[in-house]
């Protein structure tokens, strides 16, 4: 399949700039493969259509305030710096915006206990930079820095931000983006889940801007994407394992978990606990051997997210479901709505 046939056209209005007054109370579109149809309902009612022995997989990665604003010395022109991810310790790799103004050689002070060095350009057209600072970097970052709201949401970052742009079970902090399939889940919804004796594997993968990174070759093969560090316990891999040998579903919750565990699959088509850095694109065709079962965002037209979509539940099922989300008044992308497909 090639870029062309990801892209669609949705209103504008329908983009959600705030999140729903109650997380599980977000829609809910079911999706079934098998019998190819198409059912509506709340998102609290999830819990209606998972079975008891079946595994869902979260992703507890934690956003942190990636956002800081700063001043390029000599000329107190004002720079915003953008944190991607540490490649040791105060070396990190960042946007830097408007980035014809930085070069390597300049110093970019955010205040007096923190300014960094540049010192490289990265293929990405980002920068390689070396940060300074008295005190533990990240206390500073979670003090001054800005939530990293998605570029469509189009608004400042607001105090509800940080509490609803965060998942209620985020644990470990570096992720730059939210994985928002996670954000309609409550902690008691979750308790329910568990006493239906549904399994919950906990697994992490730190979004990077990788995943929303435009797809720009009409050759999917060519496109490559940005590595995003995950760990699969042993614990999340036994449980899934678990399941999968009594015939339960596997229900991945959002793109980033399916990635993680499709990259931890062994030869016999089980998870197995592992740590390290994927970059693994799913797009149409694609054998998923681990995941049965996804929840997730409607997400941007031509994006990863959505070829990982269609390569889960069918190009032409999927675009069915998006045109009766634009009919219906669905709410896409960050803050939206949500889907399950089984």
């Amino acid at each position: 399949m090639k870029l062309s046939d990801f892209k669609y056209k949705l209103p504008e209005k329908l983009i959600a700039k705030y999140p729903a007054k109650k997380r599980d109370e977000s829609r809910l579109m079911v999706l079934n493969r098998e019998k190819q149809t198409i059912e509506q309902t709340v998102f609290k009612d999830i819990i209606e259509y998972l079975n008891k022995g079946d595994c869902l997989v979260i992703n507890e990665t934690k956003v942190f305030p990636a956002r800081l604003m700063g001043t390029k010395d000599k000329t107190d022109a004002e720079v915003e710096i953008f944190l991607l991810r540490e490649l040791e310790n105060g070396l990190w790799e960042v946007l830097v915006r408007p980035a014809r103004k930085v070069r390597v050689g300049n110093r970019l002070s955010v205040n007096n206990k923190l300014y960094c060095d540049v010192i490289d350009n990265t293929v990405s057209g980002g920068r390689v930079v070396r940060f300074n600072y008295i005190g533990d970097f990240y206390e500073i970052v979670d003090h001054i820095g800005q939530s990293p709201l998605p570029p469509y949401i189009d608004r400042d970052p607001e105090p509800l931000d940080k509490e609803r742009y965060q998942t209620v079970f985020s644990r470990v902090r570096g992720a730059v983006a939210a994985p928002t399939a996670g954000l309609h889940f409550t902690k008691d919804l979750l308790n329910k889940i568990e006493k239906k004796g549904i399994r919950i594997a906990r697994i992490v993968l730190h979004l990077g801007l990788g995943s929303f990174r435009p797809v720009v070759v009409e050759d999917l093969s060519r496109h490559k994407m940005d590595s995003e560090y995950y760990e699969v316990p042993e614990q999340a891999a036994e449980a899934v394992n678990q399941s999968m040998k009594e015939e339960g579903r596997v229900i991945a919750v959002g793109t980033s978990a399916t990635r993680a565990l499709e990259t931890s699959m062994t030869s016999e088509g089980l998870a197995k606990s592992s740590t390290g850095w994927t970059d693994k694109f799913i797009y149409p065709p694609y054998d998923f051997k681990i995941v049965s079962g996804l929840v997730t965002n409607f997400h941007l037209p031509s994006s990863t997210l959505l070829m990982l979509v269609c390569a889960f539940a069918g190009r032409d099922f999927v675009f069915k479901a998006y045109r009766k989300a634009i009919r219906e008044k669905y709410r896409f992308y960050s803050y939206g709505d949500a889907m399950l497909i089984l």
